[in-house]
């Protein structure tokens, strides 16, 4: 993370070094840096990143406990997100992949948190009290973040993978001082979330309750808990910003950025937060804390963070540990988000004999949903696209000279 390239412009991922004490560390955190572009001048990005939608990879700041929180993002630039809102101790939770009316990464199934129907005097130290003991501190021999446990039976604990980076084996405390060692089962760049396993025997884990992401509305509580600087079971709250906000430049790899979907909150985050848990008022988990926006010149933060959905993280984290395909998928086209406030993406190249051109999308054609789900804008296309693999089927719906056409797309392979 250190040999990032300097740039006025990007999002920060942060970790903190191992070996800081429980305070600030004595070292800037290295700080990861992308140069976002103006919307309506992504053309040449579309074109030449071969990721989730023709060729487009993005990337997502971080916060592991040491390393900077996120990207940072120069104000005189515009943002690397756009503003698209999305509709409104247990074993791990079922997850389902992309269906015909899904519009998100996948859908966690419904269930009470620890809170429900609890009408606390001080919510947010409910939530606290509901969440931390299933929140890690994670130190490595490069840094230092968080994780949230996802399968107590399991001993399964989700984090960033910007928090583990290389390693394979890390250091594991939890919320009573505990401490054991992890494996690293495995990690997902593209999405910035890894795996790690501890033996649960005598350990007492206590699993998180993960919300659906279509529960999080824009404003609701949200509380942040992790080990900012070392700092383990911190506290803060705030609200959630929005939702469904697109980083266009994710991940934990700056050289092979992945569009991502992200949630924001103002709950403060700060380098050692990267995989810890942001809960709502249920005390359940709506997203793993990841990154923050600052003003370009200063890594601390300016209450802009933003955190990897539920149901991104459980989806991926299953992937991992049953050892599926984490390629992204492709389509091949290039294009843009209209001005005059239609909703969809405006395809303006096609690559040839990409699945985009084998499957008969035409440069114009307004591409308005994906497998029923609705497509907002480009940014939204190339993050949701990303979560289908390389060879699924899939019904895309376009507007070609005023009429509606459906057609069938197999998914490529970068």
């Amino acid at each position: 993370m250190s040999n990032a390239p300097p740039s006025p412009a990007g999002f920060t991922p942060i970790a903190a070094p191992s070996t800081a004490p429980a305070g600030p560390p004595t070292t800037s955190p290295p700080v990861f840096l992308a140069e976002p572009q103006p919307l309506g001048k992504r053309r040449d990005r579309w074109r030449v990143a071969a990721g989730a939608l023709g060729g487009m990879a993005f990337s997502a700041a971080l916060v592991g406990g040491g390393f900077a929180l996120g990207q940072i993002v120069d104000d005189e630039d515009p943002p690397a997100a756009t503003d698209s809102a999305s509709p409104a101790g247990t074993s791990r939770p079922a997850i389902a992949e992309p269906d015909a009316g899904a519009t998100s990464a996948g859908s966690i199934a419904v269930q009470p948190g620890p809170l429900s129907g609890v009408d606390a005097d001080e919510p947010a130290s409910a939530v606290a009290d509901a969440v931390a003991p299933s929140v890690v501190l994670i130190n490595t021999s490069i840094g230092q973040g968080s994780g949230i446990v996802w399968d107590a039976a399991n001993g399964y604990i989700v984090t960033n993978n910007h928090v583990v980076g290389d390693a394979s084996t890390v250091a594991v405390r939890l919320h009573n001082g505990i401490e054991t060692t992890g494996t690293v089962v495995g990690g997902d760049s593209a999405r910035d979330i890894a795996v790690i396993q501890v033996d649960p025997e005598g350990l007492g884990l206590d699993a998180a309750v993960f919300a659906p992401s279509e529960t999080v509305e824009v404003g609701q509580l949200a509380v942040a808990i992790g080990s900012p600087f070392g700092l383990d079971q911190s506290v803060t709250a705030g609200i959630v910003s929005a939702v469904n906000r697109i980083n266009r430049f994710g991940g934990s790899d700056p050289a092979n950025p992945v569009p991502v979907a992200m949630l924001q909150t103002d709950a403060p985050i700060n380098p050692g937060n990267s995989g810890g848990a942001l809960a709502d008022r249920q005390g359940r988990v709506i997203g793993m804390n990841t990154s923050i926006r600052t003003d370009g010149v200063s890594s601390d933060n300016a209450g802009v963070g933003f955190a990897v959905p539920s149901d991104t993280i459980v989806l991926i984290a299953e992937r991992i540990v049953n050892g599926e395909s984490l390629e992204l998928g492709f389509l091949g086209i290039g294009g843009d988000t209209l001005t005059d406030g239609t909703l969809g993406a405006i395809v303006t190249e096609v690559v040839d004999e990409s699945p985009a051109d084998v499957g008969g999308i035409l440069v114009g054609d307004l591409i308005i949903s994906v497998n029923s789900g609705i497509v907002a804008t480009m940014d939204e296309l190339a993050a949701d696209f990303k979560f289908f693999r390389p060879g699924e089927a899939v019904e895309v719906e376009v507007v070609r000279d005023g009429e509606r056409v459906v057609m069938q797309i197999v998914v490529g392979s970068n």
